[in-house]
């Protein structure tokens, strides 16, 4: 089935979908984009052929631009209460997208400021190219907070004091300022990237998307929790796996022909969790 999209396309291959944002002159991060990603949300929420996505841009300077200012000149001054309180357009799709049961790689080759970190942030995997990646979220100076998700995101994946110095300096940051606070996984070369997320993208592909999701939702779960509660979340999303993939069935052969107390095997799990993948 082919899917019109006006800020990206996509592109699918064995598992892996990749999505190429290309919406000159700088990837702006507007309605028609927020709209786009909704549509693409819903459309990978239905989807189980589909294991992981990978984010990237067409730009080569910008990765996806800050929210569009336009509509934040539309901003209610008033003050409201937390009740009246509503969650704002980019937290919805981005909560959405976080909540996706595929893994999800944002491939930063470019800037990603502001929204466009947030939804990087939103995003379970950033890798980010040295000398072209930066990210920003300048909000503070602007007289707001980060408000898709940066500021409830950015202290889980940093830890407070890092958080607030993102947040309240409003500076850039390089892929290795990225990479030693925490907001990537990893800062690459430019000719480092494409071979890094593919060979990983391909790896998540392999195996079962109900065990993909079952294991995103239960450390989601698990940051918000108290240990025991997120233990609990565990066996939840555990049982969940195993009444929909073939669990049970490898565990059983591998206990049928001692594979488990073999010494070849157990110096290579990484080969070995290939060769399960046979076993549906």
């Amino acid at each position: 089935m082919t899917h019109s999209y006006t800020t990206f396309t996509t592109k699918q291959s064995d598992g892996i979908m990749t999505v190429t944002f290309d919406f000159p002159p700088v990837n702006v991060q507007g309605q028609e984009m927020l709209a786009d990603l909704n549509g693409l949300a819903m459309r990978l929420e239905r989807d189980r052929t589909t294991r992981v996505v990978i984010f990237e841009s067409a730009h080569p300077e910008i990765w996806v631009c800050h929210y569009d200012t336009n509509l934040l000149k539309e901003m209610s001054t008033e003050a409201v209460s937390r009740e009246e309180a509503q969650l704002l357009d980019l937290q919805s799709v981005l909560e959405r997208i976080s909540k996706l049961p595929q893994a999800t790689i944002a491939k930063l080759e470019g800037f990603a400021r502001g929204g466009g970190h947030e939804f990087a942030l939103a995003c379970d995997m950033r890798f980010a190219v040295r000398g072209k990646f930066k990210f920003m979220q300048m909000e503070v100076g602007m007289g707001i907070l980060p408000c898709g998700g940066g500021a409830s995101r950015m202290a889980r994946q940093t830890g407070l004091g890092r958080a607030l110095e993102i947040i309240l300096s409003a500076r850039d940051f390089t892929a290795d300022e990225a990479e030693a606070y925490g907001t990537i996984n990893k800062a690459l070369n430019a000719d480092e990237i494409d071979e890094y997320v593919d060979t990983l993208a391909k790896r998540i592909a392999l195996f079962p998307p109900e065990s993909i999701n079952a294991c995103k939702q239960a450390v989601y779960e698990s940051i918000d929790k108290p240990i025991a509660e997120a233990l609990k979340a565990e066996a939840y999303w555990l049982y969940q796996a195993t009444s929909k993939t073939p669990a049970i069935k490898r565990f059983a052969t591998a206990d049928e022909n001692g594979a488990q107390f073999d010494m070849d095997n157990q110096r290579d799990w990484n080969g070995l969790v290939e060769q399960v993948q046979a076993i549906q």
